[in-house]
């Protein structure tokens, strides 16, 4: 009876260990997706601010388009740090990286909130500015895709997608936080306070939370795929190259991917604000209600995807995702441009519930597609640079294709188009739903 009792308390005790764990790997991967879109978010809410400051002109739309470039440079670095973090990640593990990039971000995005402004110290104010949306860049790169690894790897099989979503997830609440915080200080300040110092205050706040996730990061393991690759002595001297020599198709996939996410995402959390402030013409208080609670209703609905997806496969729930965002992008625009606030919440939810449901599944789906040698290093190149291309071009390319069209619906038609082409791409892609992500070339010699 002694040794029954002995064996059944070393059981609870060792599951109890497993959830410990799991818990810490969730917390860690949540807050660190929290404060990589809180630091993109910030920059995206200050525009109107940042472009008086940093890029006096005569033209408001030519300031507006000049911070918007700024806000895209940031994320040409991010093919650069795919390129640098993807194969160290493989080589030394998720969980060094990922405590690198998470305090280079909020490194980053203080420094933006100590900056002085044109008139202080002139050209060298949007000089500093780049570089410090350059880190942002390339640490921003190793994040969602470290994180969403770090997650899967830890997961049980059953529970990947809702696991993964539920931390992705986490990158819909900074743009709700921000919001709240900036109406807060547009609330309590007067204007002139806010425009010299109070705009300040959102970036300074991302570095503390940087610290409390390297903290997290570092109480937490390396994950079992990761550290089985390594017992088999199977982990990759180039997986970068390995990648591009043998994963084409599926990083092909994954692009596709991180196309249509990229580009939704940006739009809900870098764009609409904007649209809603300066193209309809609604107050800022308003455009940040009507986005707070779309954004909200895309937190929902990723985890629903994520659920639902481990219980029906991931291609049925992006392809029902992207055909509802082909179906309700021009009448979301339509609705959100009609200038009240209630349209604008219906059209950008109509807008997050498609987009909602898709991003539940695509951040463990295009991991799924490698082995854990390159997992890092393939879905880090080809996801970053569709978020370079797609995301960070988003909110410039929205406020450009209404100026040169004159029509408000512009980006809905590019976003309905996009819907159609990755909705065409997905259907190729294989279903990887109940396969194991330890692949036989991670634990054994081709």
């Amino acid at each position: 009876m002694t040794l029954q009792a002995s064996s059944i308390s070393g059981r609870a005790a060792s599951h109890t260990d497993e959830r410990t764990v799991l818990r810490r790997v969730l917390s860690s991967a949540a807050i660190g997706q929290f404060v990589e879109w809180y630091d993109f978010v910030v920059y995206a809410y200050s525009a109107a601010i940042i472009a008086k400051l940093f890029f006096p002109n005569s033209d408001p739309t030519a300031a507006l388009l000049s911070t918007f470039a700024i806000y895209a440079v940031g994320f040409v670095m991010r093919p650069l740090g795919g390129f640098v973090f993807g194969p160290l990640g493989d080589r030394i593990g998720r969980r060094r990286v990922l405590s690198l990039v998470i305090l280079m971000m909020g490194a980053a995005t203080v420094c933006i909130g100590l900056l002085p402004t044109y008139s202080q110290i002139g050209i060298l104010a949007p000089i500093l500015l780049v570089i410090c949306r350059l880190i942002q860049g390339i640490s921003a790169a190793g994040e969602t895709v470290g994180s969403n690894s770090f997650v899967a790897e830890h997961a049980p099989s059953d529970r990947r997608g809702l696991y993964v979503a539920f931390t992705y997830s986490f990158a819909n609440l900074p743009p709700i936080v921000a919001a709240l915080l900036v109406l807060f200080l547009t609330n309590v300040l007067s204007g002139e306070a806010y425009a010299s110092w109070g705009w300040r205050i959102p970036f300074l706040i991302g570095g503390p939370l940087a610290l409390v996730g390297l903290y997290i990061r570092d109480k937490v393991e390396e994950s079992p795929a990761f550290k089985a690759t390594q017992a088999a002595k199977r982990v990759a001297a180039n997986p970068m190259l390995e990648a591009v020599r043998d994963q084409k198709q599926q990083m092909g996939f994954s692009f596709a991917l991180a196309a249509f996410s990229s580009l939704g995402f940006y739009t809900l959390a870098g764009y609409f604000v904007s649209y809603l402030t300066a193209t309809v013409g609604l107050n800022s208080n308003a455009a940040l209600v009507s986005n707070s609670i779309a954004l909200f209703t895309a937190f929902v609905m990723m985890i629903v995807g994520g659920h639902l997806s481990d219980r029906f496969g991931r291609k049925p729930i992006l392809l029902i995702g992207l055909i509802i965002n082909a179906a309700v992008c021009i009448p979301a625009y339509l609705l959100a441009a009609s200038g009240s606030l209630l349209t604008a919440i219906i059209g950008q939810s109509l807008l997050a519930i498609g987009c909602g449901l898709f991003w539940g599944p695509v951040g463990i789906a295009l991991l799924e597609l490698f082995p854990t040698r390159t997992r890092f290093s393939a879905s880090a190149i080809s996801y970053n640079l569709a978020y370079t291309i797609f995301g960070g071009t988003a909110p410039f390319l929205g406020t450009w294709l209404i100026l040169q069209s004159g029509s408000k619906i512009a980006p809905a038609i590019y976003m309905a188009v996009l819907s159609v082409a990755v909705l065409l791409v997905v259907s190729r892609i294989p279903e990887t739903y109940r396969k194991s992500l330890i692949h036989p070339e991670d634990v054994a010699a081709k």
